[in-house]
């Protein structure tokens, strides 16, 4: 596409973004609209939509969990979260497909054995954790739902944590060039991406609603700090940490 032609693009685009405007766009005011809008015919192709690369989540979830409590962690990769907890929790397990990151937590003392979180979770009896944590994996699920449920069965509190994919630098990165962002923090093609589920916080929150769970614990990554939610962070929030249980 040339120049002339992409620039007609963005033009039809944000005349029907008027028409069609996202709520927190509107909640927000007439300001940010049109910064949002403007911003279409400056969007480059290097710019990334999400900033930090820390494990923020992992401060946050250490400092939350009780002293002695027994924690579950799905999806525990490499098994750094786990280590973190060595000396305060009573009793740590790890659950983690993939065989060369079982490895890794081997080599670092932390329990764990190789499983399909996917392929479900009935070794588990119910209750039989204090928090079970799901820490950037829900979107790679292929079956997200059901984890969710079983989760909330083998744990009295959820910890999970995911990239918000309503963020405005997502939503303006897809708007401007019409392809799906790719950045350090969210590196793949959409042809090779884990990330099988494009969920936003505000998708959550509806199912949380849907599914008698309730939130008691919302944190997020806005603009490079790591605060506590507040309205409109369906659209500032990059990253979300939510504590969850049955209601």
């Amino acid at each position: 596409m040339n120049d002339d032609n992409h620039s007609q693009e963005l033009d039809e685009l944000a005349s029907l973004l008027r028409d069609h405007v996202d709520p927190d766009l509107q909640m927000h005011g007439g300001g940010l609209f049109a910064t949002f809008v403007n911003e279409l015919h400056h969007v480059d192709d290097k710019d990334g939509p999400l900033g930090r690369t820390s494990r923020w989540q992992d401060d946050v979830i250490v400092e939350a969990i009780a002293s002695g409590s027994r924690v579950l962690d799905l999806g525990c990769g490499t098994g750094e979260l786990l280590e973190h907890l060595k000396g305060k929790a009573g009793r740590l397990q790890g659950v983690e497909v993939d065989h060369d990151q079982v490895a890794a937590c081997v080599a670092r003392g932390v329990p764990v054995f190789q499983a399909d979180v996917d392929a479900g979770l009935r070794e588990f009896d119910d209750d039989s954790f204090d928090y079970v944590v799901l820490e950037e994996t829900l979107q790679a699920l292929r079956h997200p739902h059901d984890v969710l449920h079983e989760m909330l069965r083998i744990g009295r509190c959820g910890i999970v944590s995911f990239p918000n994919f309503g963020h405005w630098r997502i939503r303006l990165y897809l708007a401007a060039h019409g392809r799906m962002p790719v950045s350090h923090r969210l590196p793949h093609q959409w042809f090779d991406t884990p990330n099988i589920h494009h969920l936003t916080l505000r998708d959550f929150k509806a199912w949380c609603n849907d599914n008698a769970v309730i939130i008691d614990r919302a944190m997020v990554l806005a603009d490079g700090v790591v605060r506590p939610f507040a309205e409109g962070d369906n659209l500032h929030a990059s990253e979300v940490l939510l504590f969850i249980r049955r209601s």
